[in-house]
């Protein structure tokens, strides 16, 4: 028996577009790296740092430990953990571990994983913000495609999706949802309705007093 497949119009707007404006402005601007410490691990080919931050425009990361194929970027891979942290315009992530692949001086991969990892982006135009958890995110900026896996939840203004797999195209503005077939939980998907709208304040008053114990009656002791 196959899984559930839903796809579905896209209504909650996670991960864009904060994110790809600072991608598309920041990838000129120059890369700086702090560390409390570093040292090169001959066995791996590896360069180590404890206690790493990395900038490049609005985009930080911070980890407790950072791995480096290479320095230049121009093609090298980074792998973060301990306490990981990303932030871009209007965005935060929190994680255990991300392996970032950099090409060309531009990030093209994002694997992210966590116990959960936790996602929680501002879009504008909207007081509430986006918030998302999952064990693993493979992010493509390449083909602006994100996999969410393992117990994947995205959640905005009280409405909810969650399933063991959910593929997001950021182009199409889509989000793939599936269970991962026997045994897995299916897709759920949570709609709060909004709350009605408020009388004004006069009808409002003689509804309370209605309603409020000296209004019941002899009920009261």
């Amino acid at each position: 028996m196959q899984g559930s497949r839903f796809r579905i119009l896209l209504v909650i707007g996670f991960f864009t577009p904060g994110l790809i404006s600072a991608q598309g402005s920041d990838l000129r601007l120059p890369i700086s790296l702090d560390a409390d410490s570093s040292e090169y691990d001959g066995k791996s080919t590896m360069v180590v740092f404890e206690g790493l931050r990395l900038t490049q425009g609005s985009m930080s990361i911070e980890a407790d430990e950072g791995r480096a194929s290479k320095l230049d970027f121009k093609d090298s891979v980074w792998q973060f953990s301990g306490n990981v942290t990303i932030d871009v315009e209007d965005g935060h992530i929190e994680s255990d571990a991300a392996d970032l692949t950099f090409s060309d001086y531009k990030l093209v991969l994002a694997t992210i994983t966590g116990t959960p990892a936790s996602f929680e982006m501002q879009r504008p135009n909207s007081s509430d913000p986006t918030y998302a958890e999952a064990g693993r995110l493979e992010y493509d900026l390449v083909k602006g495609i994100i996999e969410f896996s393992e117990q994947a939840t995205i959640t905005e203004n009280g409405n909810q999706i969650s399933s063991s797999y959910l593929v997001y195209n950021i182009k199409e503005q889509l989000i793939n949802a599936q269970s991962g077939g026997d045994g897995d939980p299916k897709v759920r998907i949570t709609y709060t309705p909004k709350e009605a709208v408020e009388p004004d304040a006069g009808e409002g008053a003689e509804d309370t007093d209605a309603g409020s114990p000296e209004g019941s009656g002899e009920g009261g002791q």
